[in-house]
């Protein structure tokens, strides 16, 4: 049931996100359309892609605390995981187009003027967006959500793209343009390679891969347990943000069940207690 409320929690970082981006977004539009700013223009379309970034996180989270079925016997926890890796999609897209036009812009410059208002209005855009992401970044750290480490990513990204607005509207007010397309660039790249590093984690826990300095150490810590002999096997893979563990040891064979049966409590409650394992599946064998 805590896992349930974790991610109970995590929906509201999921509205939180969802709620900045439609604000910003229509400030954003609106300011941009006035002030004749493109930067401000394109920020605001940006954030409206984010919406559907934080709603497919949203709806990932809302499957992901449905109970177990007939069909899911460990429970739906891994469309939170899916949800994350249709977050890093919809980044790629993002970064790759705020690159484009940061490239384009250099082949092909535009000498604009736009209003001061513009700058202030993405400086301050950017310092909401940065407020959003401290309070996901922790939140996702808090529950160990991946989807919720995805839109703080997501928010991160998008108060530095609001920040490269700030500084190439600026640069145009002192006759730098090129200050414009050479932070759009690096932006974009911060973008593609956050959007690369979220993907990399959401493939990698779809297809049971498991860090295996961790796994060393879990290993270590059942070594440790009273009456197991040996380590047959051992193994681990991630559940959406829980946290699974088959291990085989090997005991005395001269042991009952009840005695069997007290080695494998143990090993359940320190790998539990010192790992934040969820569910551990413990196979004894005699040696």
């Amino acid at each position: 049931m805590e896992n349930y409320s974790d991610i109970k929690q995590g929906e509201r970082g999921a509205w939180l996100s969802i709620a900045a981006y439609i604000l910003l977004a229509a400030i954003k539009l609106m300011i941009g359309a006035a002030s004749g700013s493109q930067a401000l223009h394109a920020d605001g379309l940006n954030n409206s892609t984010d919406i559907v970034a934080s709603i497919a996180v949203l709806v990932g989270l809302k499957i992901s605390r449905r109970p177990p079925d007939s069909n899911h016997s460990y429970g739906h926890f891994r469309a939170e995981t899916v949800a994350s890796l249709i977050a890093s999609f919809i980044m790629f897209a993002v970064g790759f187009q705020v690159l484009y036009q940061g490239v384009n812009k250099f082949i092909q410059p535009v000498m604009e003027q736009p209003d001061l208002l513009a700058a202030w209005t993405a400086a301050g855009c950017a310092v909401v967006m940065m407020g959003v992401y401290m309070y996901n970044i922790r939140l996702a750290r808090r529950i160990n959500s991946n989807a919720i480490q995805a839109v703080a990513q997501d928010n991160r990204s998008d108060a530095l793209v609001s920040a490269g607005a700030f500084i190439g509207i600026l640069g145009s007010q002192f006759g730098l343009p090129w200050l414009d397309p050479l932070t759009a660039s690096l932006v974009g790249l911060m973008i593609c390679k956050t959007a690369w590093d979220i993907f990399r984690k959401a493939t990698h826990d779809l297809t049971d891969g498991f860090d295996a300095g961790e796994l060393e150490q879990m290993k270590q810590t059942v070594a440790e347990i009273d009456g197991v002999r040996s380590i047959k096997e051992i193994k681990a893979r991630i559940h959406g943000n829980n946290v699974l563990v088959d291990t085989t040891v090997l005991v005395n064979p001269e042991l009952n069940v009840v005695q069997s049966h007290d080695i494998t409590e143990a090993i359940e409650d320190q790998l539990k207690h010192r790992h934040q394992v969820s569910n551990v599946h413990v196979h004894i064998e005699p040696i």
